[in-house]
């Protein structure tokens, strides 16, 4: 998003440099020189919002994109993380992000399995700064204990956070406990699509992009109360046909027979190392758990963006994209009964043959 719409800092500490500042001081694992960089430019003048948004989020950002591309480890990505939230904690403590509250009250929370918890972090320092009185509840939280909170406080509105899309299916269960309440939901994050098509698809009361995107949703106008009477059968009259149902029931089961054939496909496996194999194995639950969301949304596209990310990341570590090829295959030959698997599986094969040309086609 342009900084030239939104509270900017001074001119000299421009959104971009102290971003590059920033990501420079998380990703060497210095806490305290982000702290003070961040620290500083609000004693400079600069605006709360714009820091969270324009620097952090930005930061954030890019760590991901290091990551991916494998110019960080896990533990390095971990580390900067950290490093971000703590920062925004030294900011909501700061003077000048101090607010009194002069609206109501929202929780925000990340669904159960959500791991990805500065997203929601942010979302709620921004609300905080808009002057609404926040629950941020964190990352994983169950649904029965968001419930219980609801019942508790008596929230205007809830604010779920979701980057992974395959936690959807539990963010359709949460939504619907919410709004079975009276509570009307606005969701956000990766999870929900670049224009929150899945939002939509599973019955939120309202999407937005991104913190300052919701935060101008919600002083809009208030969440409508929403309707009593509503399933998540009502959304996706598709699940009658137990595939989603079947596939995640016996995912585990998939992962060792697939894991297996594949061994037999790829004799060059049996001199895997055993942290190889796990790794293998990890990717294969992946590719399940990836599908079975697929099938929950009956989006086809959902799968092949993952299977095309995925070999984006597989070919970043030097190991070939064309393995994806025999998975998926294989995992095709497991689920030949399945339509709908069947044609999601195609079209991911589609997907990487047309990027990834294979050298030695699919295992008989």
């Amino acid at each position: 998003m342009s900084t030239s719409t939104s509270p900017s800092l001074p001119r000299s500490g421009h959104p971009e440099h102290v971003a590059d500042r920033l990501l420079d001081a998380a990703l060497a694992g210095d806490e305290r020189s982000a702290t003070e960089l961040v620290l500083g430019a609000l004693d400079e003048g600069a605006d709360p919002e714009s820091i969270l948004l324009d620097v952090i989020a930005a930061v954030q950002g890019k760590v991901g994109q290091e990551w991916a591309e494998n110019r960080i480890t896990v533990a390095q990505e971990h580390a900067a993380t950290a490093i971000n939230e703590r920062v925004i904690t030294a900011l909501g403590a700061h003077p000048v992000a101090r607010r009194t509250i002069t609206r109501g009250r929202i929780t925000v929370a990340c669904v159960d399995g959500e791991w990805h918890a500065l997203p929601a972090r942010l979302l709620a320092e921004v609300l905080k700064l808009r002057g609404w009185r926040i629950d941020y509840l964190g990352a994983q939280l169950p649904t029965p204990h968001l419930i219980a909170h609801l019942h508790t406080t008596g929230a205007d509105a809830v604010a779920l956070s979701s980057s992974i899309a395959t936690r959807l299916p539990t963010t359709h269960a949460a939504i619907t406990a919410c709004q079975a309440i009276g509570v009307p939901v606005l969701v956000g994050g990766a999870a929900f699509g670049p224009t929150g098509r899945y939002a939509k698809l599973l019955g939120a009361d309202a999407w937005a992009p991104d913190a300052r995107a919701a935060a101008d949703h919600l002083a809009r106008s208030p969440l409508s109360r929403p309707q009593l009477d509503h399933q998540p059968i009502d959304d996706l009259p598709h699940l009658a046909d137990q595939e989603y149902t079947l596939v995640t029931r016996n995912s585990d089961a998939l992962v060792r027979t697939v894991f297996a054939a594949l061994q037999d496909a790829l004799p060059f496996m049996n001199a895997y190392s055993d942290l190889q194999r796990e790794r293998t194995a990890e990717d294969l639950a992946s590719i399940v758990e990836f599908l079975a969301t697929a099938l929950y949304l009956d989006d086809e596209d959902l799968f092949t963006g993952f299977i095309a990310w995925t070999a984006q990341v597989l070919s970043a570590r030097g190991v070939p994209a064309q393995s994806l090829e025999p998975a998926l295959h294989l995992l095709g030959r497991e689920l030949k009964d399945f339509p709908r698997a069947t044609r999601v599986l195609h079209a991911a094969t589609r997907t990487v043959t047309a990027h990834h040309p294979s050298e030695a086609g699919n295992p008989a």
